[in-house]
């Protein structure tokens, strides 16, 4: 009896001390998507810190805004500037405390609160299989036969979906609704987030897909598949910075600052570039990857600050809502 009380004691005793040991970090679906970078996160992180990384995937804002303090999350990991502001003024962040003087961002950045992990434009990927004469700017985008087929994610619940409503208003401005009018008849579907978008495309039911102007690196590195192209419009493409942060109510401040000097490791780092096909955010360039060297970038980045993005999201969205349903 005493045997069985004893290992009975054992067992509790691992559990909590499991418990204990445990990293909430709430991400974006497509971090834990077939091409995210969560497993590999997992994987390396839980090596270092001997403790439990558990990605909570979904809508990372909204649900932390409803949450608010009582949120299970530690860490946040897939916000950017286009959302930082609503984020920075709810109060549930803490400071980072990392040095940021490994960033090799072509922007400068000061900011104490969300820490930059990679960085990249948004773009339209196509098969040059299937569409051997894409449009060659934004303007002939619009002018492209209906019968040309796109998939979008919708701004309201996605990151590249807001940077999309973003990079059209930067565009055309008070023409933006009248834009996507235009483009209305092209969008084949628009997806709640990235994945779902990516793989109807991948499956051959789109012609093109809103995406990255490094996705093409993953066909590259993981397929040799050199067929999938970014477009590069003269009008610029719109540049994004994907962001982690720690919060403020954690119960396990330790891991999760733990967490955050991990992500400007050369570990982290290095890994980042092929785990979330993205440039990395403190990584010289010449140690990028091989094959994002083939990528065709951008000569003019479109860019909204984080107050400016606060204040052109509501009506870039509303502007979107509104051409879509004609």
């Amino acid at each position: 009896m005493k045997a069985i009380t004893f290992a009975a004691g054992c067992l509790f005793a691992s559990s909590a001390l499991a418990q204990e040991n445990v990293l909430t970090v709430y991400a974006g679906d497509y971090v834990v998507s077939e091409w995210g970078p969560g497993p590999k996160i997992e994987e390396m992180f839980e090596a270092r810190c001997g403790c439990d990384l558990q990605f909570k995937p979904g809508d990372l804002l909204p649900r932390l805004l409803l949450e608010g303090e009582r949120t299970e999350a530690d860490v946040v990991f897939g916000l950017n500037t286009d959302v930082t502001k609503k984020a920075r003024e709810s109060g549930l962040f803490a400071p980072h405390g990392v040095d940021l003087s490994p960033l090799t961002l072509p922007i400068d950045w000061t900011d104490d609160t969300f820490l930059p992990y990679n960085y990249g434009e948004t773009a339209f990927i196509y098969d040059t299989t299937r569409l051997p004469e894409p449009p060659t700017s934004f303007d002939a985008l619009l002018d492209a036969p209906d019968d040309l087929k796109i998939v979008i994610q919708d701004p309201r619940s996605s990151i590249s979906g807001l940077a999309m409503a973003l990079w059209v208003e930067a565009v055309y401005g008070d023409e933006a609704e009248e834009a996507w009018r235009k483009l209305a008849p092209k969008i084949l579907t628009v997806t709640k987030g990235w994945s779902e978008s990516y793989g109807l495309f991948t499956d051959g039911e789109a012609d093109m897909v809103l995406s990255y102007t490094t996705s093409p690196a993953y066909h590259i590195i993981a397929e040799d598949d050199h067929t999938k192209k970014a477009l590069i419009f003269p009008e610029g493409n719109y540049f994004m910075v994907e962001l982690a942060a720690k919060v403020a109510t954690t119960d396990q401040p330790e891991l999760a600052q733990q967490f955050m000097d991990f992500i400007l490791t050369p570990e982290f780092q290095q890994m980042i570039a092929t785990g979330n096909w993205s440039f990395p955010a403190a990584l010289p360039h010449e140690q990028w990857p091989e094959g994002f060297k083939e990528l065709e970038l951008p000569s003019k980045v479109l860019f909204y600050s984080e107050d400016e993005a606060a204040a052109l999201r509501d009506g870039a969205i509303e502007a979107w809502r509104r051409g879509l349903s004609q």
